[in-house]
């Protein structure tokens, strides 16, 4: 049985809420858990590499959420 593009997105809008919370929670844990060197240019990379790597899979998700239905 094949999902209709209604329940992909449902699915895929509380998936990428969930996880986008939890991954948002898990950098933040990590930045002021002093596991990050005090210096601003560090801090900066990290927060510019945290800040755009979520994108990567949740592409992947929205690819199949918005997939047409099969004829």
């Amino acid at each position: 049985m094949r999902l209709g593009i209604r329940t992909r997105k449902l699915i895929g809008t509380v998936v990428l809420l969930i996880g986008l919370t939890l991954y948002s929670f898990l950098v933040m844990t990590v930045a002021v858990s002093g596991h990050l060197p005090d210096n601003g240019a560090v801090q900066f990379f990290y927060y510019l590499t945290a800040g755009v790597a979520w994108a990567f899979p949740a592409k992947y998700l929205i690819v199949w959420m918005v997939r047409p239905d099969p004829a």
